[in-house]
């Protein structure tokens, strides 16, 4: 028996067990994205089962907790294991009644027994996805778009992103990503992230990152004094965390790195993808994409409120990048899947976007 009949087979007798209306369940149809990266490990299946009379099918996804420590350094002391703090999240959002669309979930499983480590399962929505190689203005459905739904596309995008920085954290249950005696601010963001990329250097030299976090260090503590109030930041905001239909956002997905943080976090993340998918790569902008100035402007006008200036949060964005893929690259040596003293880690489109945001004068 393979390996994805074992899953399929361990997935349904779970499923019965939580779902007990649902009868005769069959697991089907197992498959895995390509280039899932070093997250928690996502699986695609349907799932087949009789309830009130009816058989249905039902195309679902399965997250599980990966080997190793988490993608991104920790918010709140406690909170280890990926999956469940993803799952938090997303039923907070769930049940906040805002206007921010989720994936259906179907359950969360701590205990690692049954599929040989933590899980949830929520529903699998239909759509597009932009990706970032190629980046998804040289290939995809991006490319291949109208300048008029290109333009369209980027607007939706900021309209959720706002629709979550409207969130009342408070009363949707989220004041447990706050941890205790901590109060939340950019600056608290930017020790979190220091901290991981200490560990992570693990003693190496960086000149890049060592200039950002110098320029952060004096710059940070002014604009954070400025910044909106604390709001529910997603923490890997762009285009690429959202399913597409139509050139409308019709799920928000990847909420590993939710913090309660200022909305500038989340804006400037989502511009910086933005340079690193064109400038920083040399790749032309298409026609009908906004500019980073008419994107600032798109989501003043749907969250109310203008950031006018976004240049440190850009450069934070992409120290947080850069951070990330350090530690992405020590994961992939640490497991064999890259031969030891290559510089990739140091050496990177991350690393270079942060040196461009560094040398610009905006």
């Amino acid at each position: 028996m393979s390996d994805d009949s074992v899953l399929a087979d361990a997935l349904a007798d779970w499923f019965t067990a939580v779902r007990p209306n649902a009868g005769d369940v069959v697991v089907s149809d197992v498959r895995r994205p390509s280039g899932s990266g070093f997250s928690a490990d996502t699986v695609f299946c349907t799932a087949t089962w009789t309830e009130a009379g009816a058989r249905t099918a039902h195309p679902l996804v399965l997250r599980r907790e990966s080997t190793g420590p988490a993608m991104y350094p920790q918010q709140v002391p406690g909170f280890d294991v990926e999956i469940d703090f993803q799952y938090r999240v997303m039923s907070a959002l769930h049940g906040s009644g805002a206007d921010i669309p989720l994936a259906g979930l179907l359950g969360y499983n701590p205990d690692p027994r049954p599929l040989g480590a933590p899980f949830f399962l929520m529903e699998f929505v239909a759509g597009q996805v932009p990706v970032e190689n190629p980046p998804y203005p040289v290939e995809g459905f991006f490319r291949d778009a109208a300048p008029e739904q290109r333009t369209a596309m980027i607007d939706d995008g900021l309209r959720v992103l706002a629709a979550l920085h409207t969130l009342d954290w408070r009363a949707a249950g989220l004041e447990w990503l706050v941890p205790e005696a901590e109060t939340p601010s950019p600056v608290t963001q930017f020790r979190i992230w220091e901290d991981c990329a200490d560990k992570e250097l693990r003693g190496r030299e960086h000149p890049v990152l060592d200039q950002a976090r110098a320029w952060l260090r004096e710059r940070l503590p002014a604009a954070s004094a400025a910044c909106a109030p604390d709001a529910f930041s997603w923490g890997d905001a762009r285009p690429g965390n959202m399913i597409w239909r139509d050139f409308r956002c019709v799920c928000v997905t990847d909420f590993e790195a939710a913090a309660i943080a200022a909305p500038e976090l989340d804006l400037g993340w989502w511009l910086m993808f933005d340079r690193a998918s064109h400038e920083a790569i040399g790749v032309p902008r298409l026609p009908g994409e906004p500019t980073r100035e008419e994107q600032r402007a798109a989501y003043a006008a749907h969250s109310g409120r203008d950031v006018a200036e976004t240049h440190v949060w850009e450069v934070l964005a992409a120290m947080r990048y850069t951070v990330i893929v350090i530690r992405a690259m020590n994961r992939a040596e640490d497991r064999g899947l890259m031969p030891p003293g290559r510089t990739i880690w140091r050496d990177n489109p991350a690393s270079a976007c942060l040196a461009q945001l560094l040398d610009a004068q905006e």
